[in-house]
Formats: C-alpha cells, structure tokens, sequence
C-alpha cells in the first residue's frame, strides 16, 4: 500500500489553510473576552496570532512549563527552516499552536497559572439548558430493548462530538450527524463474547464528556466492561478537550439532574472510589504525533484491554494517521499496528477517510463536496486487530 504524503495547510484552496486563517483567529478573539486578561496578555494573544499568520514556525519560548528541550527536539526538523506554519505537518502544527496559545495567555506562570483560557467555554456549554432536560429525559430509554439501549448510548457518546467548541466557531451551531459506517453491532458482539477492561480515550470535554461518562456507566452496568480507563488531556489542549477538571465537573452536573442521570453520576462515583473506573491523563496526548508512536505503557495499555475506544476527530486523525489515504482503505489496516481490538467513534470535521464505501463516497462527493469537515456525518469503526483470549 502506498503511503500518500502528511496533510499540510500550505494549500490556500483547502479546508486545513482554513484552521489557521478562519478557525485560529475565532479561537483567540473568543479566548480575549472570556477572561479578564491585562494588556500585557492581551498584547502577547495579538503577537502570537500574527506570528502563525506572517512569520516562520519558531522555537518555544520560556515560560516555565519545562517542556522547552523536548520541543526543541519535535520541532527540530522546522525550527530554523524557514517554514511558514502551514508549511509543516498540519497535525504538529496544530498542536503546536496550541501548546503555544498557553504560553500567550500565561499558564504556566504568573498571575493567569493554571487557569483554562477555554474554561468559561466549556462552563456555557455545560450549563446549557439543553444538555439539562435531555438528561432528565434518559428515563425514556428504560423502556427500549437491550439491543436498542445499546446502540442509544454508543450513539449518545457519538453524537455528543458536537460540542466540540472550536469546531462551532466556524460551523455555527451543532447538527447531528448522519453515521455512514456502523460497526456498533461488532463492538458490541466482541464485549459480549468476553468482558474486560475498556479503555476510552476521550476527546471533548461539556456534553460530550456527558454521554462519555454515561456509555461508560451502561458499559460497566451491562457487564460488558469489567473496568473502564478514561484517558483525558494532562492541560487543556484543543479549544474543548477534556481535562480531569472537565470530568469532574460533567459527573457533578450528572448528578443534579434527578432520575437516571443522578443514578448514573452515583454509579460513577462508587466505581471510582472502588478502583473499576480509572482516570488517567498521560503527557502524550498532548503531543504533536500519531497514535503509531505512543509509548511502551499505553500500547501496553492497548495490549491489556478486552477494547480501547478513541472518540473524535482528531484521535481520528492520530489512529490512522493524518493523510489523505484512499477512502476504501480499510480501517483495520491503518490500526494494525496497534496490539489489541480499537473502535473509533468519530463525527467527521477534517479530509482524513478510511474504510467507506467507494460509491457512498462518491454521492456525497457530487451531492455535499464539503462533507469530510461539515460535521454532519459520523462513523462508527470497529477492529478485531490484535485478539487474543484473554
């Protein structure tokens, strides 16, 4: 199989040029206001969004977060270069751009120290009264068949994607999505053949955290899951991504609501205190590479569990790598390299596509020609990759 080369944004026609000319500019505007930040930040937000617009990729500055070597050492091959930021891997330059963003607002010293410059964000998008009544209506799903809360949940935590913050910026407001590939029935037929560890590595923090938490209380209650770990971000890294304060703070709003949703919130709880729901946030997911160079401990990790689960697009992009593959190359391919089954629960916001139907393909290329980054579609990928009878 031929490897088609990186995604970059050096390409002023297509979507990932239109991350760092629309979607970045919206992201800095929106972290100005929400917090009330001195001219001093105020002034370091304005270089820094210049500088990803009109100069060169840079090497980190100081500011005390201790990370300075090991990004001299990624950013190696573009510091120094000559390269614009769109001019290197769209997926290195994005995380570095985030990674840098903290720097601009603060984060790591001083005054604004550990304060999430998206936090307000996720708060209004938590306390939406929205989120509110759907919780209190999940008595509904009482009383569907087993094999239809099944899917209610996966589809839940799938749909949840929506609240990707960053994404909202330049999509306006959330849709849900039509899912193009569905291997649910798979997923679930492999957690039924034998229970185990779960592992989901989660993406967005506010209503998709939400259903996160309850696909991981109707896993462990089915027996499906005879333990979960959730993977989290160690810092806020992409506008909305999960952090353990975001987990906190879903499971408290769980548990206001009255009815399942409190039933669930106390479940969690009792799993956490009792060791069977684990929540961890390696440094990894917060840096600028694939998911093929993840470190001994979590493809250990992956080895060990009966499923990993990655939400989201930009896992997405990181499981299968961040190119524009054939879109009939089959998921279970590009994940191979992983030691054990991954399902991937992903509504689509960038170009990257693997394991569709080239006719379906071709539809919605001649009907929606912008539909890999609408947000409007979604798959649902399963890989046995990797089984053993453990």
């Amino acid at each position: 199989m031929t490897t088609p080369p990186v995604i970059t944004a050096a390409d002023s026609a297509a979507f990932p040029h239109s991350v760092f000319h629309v979607r970045h500019p919206k992201v800095i505007a929106q972290v100005k206001a929400a917090l009330p930040y001195g001219p001093d930040r105020l002034a370091a937000l304005d270089a820094f969004l210049d500088e990803t617009l009109y100069s060169t990729l840079g090497p980190l500055p100081e500011d005390d977060a201790g990370d300075r070597a090991q990004w001299d050492s990624w950013g190696a091959p573009y510091f120094g270069q000559g390269l614009k930021w769109t001019e290197a891997p769209f997926l290195w330059a994005e995380s570095y751009f985030h990674r840098r963003l903290l720097s601009a607002t603060g984060y790591f010293a001083g005054t604004w120290r550990g304060v999430d410059p998206f936090g307000p964000m996720k708060s209004a998008s938590l306390a939406g009264a929205g989120l509110a009544e759907e919780l209190a209506g999940l008595g509904s799903t009482a009383a569907l068949a087993p094999a239809e809360r099944d899917t209610a949940a996966l589809h839940a935590s799938l749909w949840g994607n929506r609240a990707d913050l960053g994404f909202q910026l330049v999509a306006g407001a959330p849709v849900v999505p039509e899912v193009l590939a569905d291997d649910g029935a798979a997923l679930f037929a492999h957690l039924d053949a034998q229970a185990g560890r779960v592992n989901l590595v989660a993406d967005n923090a506010a209503e998709e955290l939400v259903y996160d938490l309850l696909l991981i209380d109707h896993l462990l209650t089915t027996g499906r899951a005879t333990e979960v770990t959730l993977y989290l971000k160690p810092r806020p890294y992409y506008v909305s991504d999960a952090t353990a304060q975001d987990f906190a703070d879903a499971l408290q709003l769980l548990g206001t609501v009255p009815g399942p949703a409190a039933d669930a919130a106390s479940r969690l709880r009792s799993v956490c205190a009792r060791g069977r729901l684990t929540v961890l946030a390696p440094e990894f997911f917060c840096a600028p590479f694939g998911f093929d160079e993840l470190p001994k401990d979590l493809l250990d990790a992956v080895a060990t569990a009966r499923l990993t689960i990655f939400k989201g697009d930009l896992n997405y992009r990181r499981l299968v790598g961040d190119r524009l593959w054939p879109e009939d190359t089959p998921f279970s391919a590009l994940t191979s390299y992983l030691p054990g089954p991954v399902a991937a629960l992903r509504t689509y916001k960038s170009d990257v596509s693997v394991g569709m139907d080239p006719a379906t393909v071709r539809t919605l290329d001649e009907a929606e020609p912008g539909w890999r980054f609408g947000g409007r579609h979604a798959v649902i990928q399963f890989s046995g990759a990797g089984i053993s009878d453990r």
